[in-house]
């Protein structure tokens, strides 16, 4: 089938991003539902973790989030049944791309649709959902009444971490990396306590985070990227990101970091301080769920529960507009090198 493919080994004069015809490697087992495929987003490409795990491709499908209705399923499929609206992530190593017309899906990667959520919403906030829950409840215990600090809230991702927390019962805090993002946070409902704005580059967070917390620190952090070291780029060019010191300086006694930065490093002082304030740190990977199959039922779990808060109007994606499908190669290759901020959605 036609799908959208990125090119793992190019040489400068050739396209990343291409679409070609691709035959099935494997044909689908008794537990696989045929879905057409309604609606699929577009995420940056991990190149780091795809070139680690499999060394031997030379391309990787585009797009693993996806929302569709089911054609057929196979005679052992339990959970559904033809014209179910279904949404879900394909695994990592699946060899389609998600934005071919239909695809043979194990039915243990997808979770039924709510009625009331349409196609683009599903698709457009299923993983940032998972990233999110991961973070929070399974990574670090989000309960009522803790501090959350949680940088450029003004992202798919931030967006929908501010809202959960909100619906535990937690105060939140968050960055803002322009006037536009500022504008946006504080429209959210219900407010956060704080929208930091840090878009001049002159901004004591560690001073601000502090004074809103009463001195405490925050109980939770979930950085969307970190400086590591000063560099004279960095004093001439002030960077949005927060440094990992002032993460540090920030956490409460028995605080929980998560982060998303696959290369963090810690020196034996920033160590000694996790220490002396029992903190943790954790580190984000969505794909940890996909790639063992004995926590399927927790991840299926969470699927459902991100569906069904979504349904309920809890949570509340941070979407672009909806693309065609013959322009998503020119969208995506702006997705890769990040220049678009909300979550893109492709609607077949």
């Amino acid at each position: 089938m036609k799908g959208l493919y990125y090119r793992l080994t190019t040489s400068p004069d050739e396209e990343t991003f291409v679409f070609q015809e691709n035959e099935p490697v494997s044909s689908p087992s008794d537990y696989h539902v045929k879905l057409q495929v309604k609606a699929c987003a577009l995420t940056p490409i991990n190149t780091k973790l795809i070139s680690t795990l499999y060394q031997s491709k030379d391309s990787v499908p585009v797009g693993r989030d996806v929302a569709g209705v089911i054609l057929e399923v196979g005679p052992k499929v339990s959970f559904f049944k033809p014209d179910d609206e279904v949404v879900g992530i394909l695994p990592l190593d699946f060899e389609e791309s998600g934005l071919c017309d239909v695809l043979w899906v194990h039915e243990h990667q997808l979770v039924h649709k709510p009625d009331k959520v349409s196609w683009v919403e599903a698709a457009g906030t299923i993983r940032d959902g998972l990233c999110v829950y991961t973070a929070l409840h399974s990574l670090a215990h989000l309960a009522p009444g803790n501090f959350v600090l949680v940088p450029d809230g003004a992202s798919p991702f931030g967006t929908l971490a501010i809202q959960l927390s909100h619906h535990r019962g937690a105060s939140v805090i968050t960055t803002a990396h322009s006037e536009e993002d500022k504008q946006y946070l504080e429209k959210i409902r219900p407010p956060v306590a704080r929208v930091i704005d840090v878009s001049k580059g002159n901004v004591n967070l560690t001073e601000k985070g502090m004074e809103e917390t009463g001195g405490l620190g925050f109980d939770i952090i979930v950085d969307a990227g970190v400086i590591l070291y000063n560099t004279e780029d960095s004093v001439t060019k002030p960077t949005l990101l927060p440094h990992k010191h002032e993460i540090i300086s920030l956490l409460a006694v028995g605080g929980h970091w998560v982060t998303r930065g696959q290369y963090l490093q810690l020196d034996p002082p920033d160590s000694n301080i996790l220490f002396l304030k029992g903190a943790s740190l954790s580190y984000l990977n969505e794909e940890t769920w996909n790639l063992s199959g004995s926590q399927q039922g927790r991840y299926l779990h969470i699927l459902k529960d991100v569906m069904d808060k979504l349904g309920g109007g809890i949570l509340r994606p941070y979407l672009d507009e909806p693309v065609p499908m013959y322009e998503a190669k020119v969208f995506m290759e702006k997705v890769q090198r990040k220049e678009i901020k909300k979550r893109l959605v492709v609607q077949l």
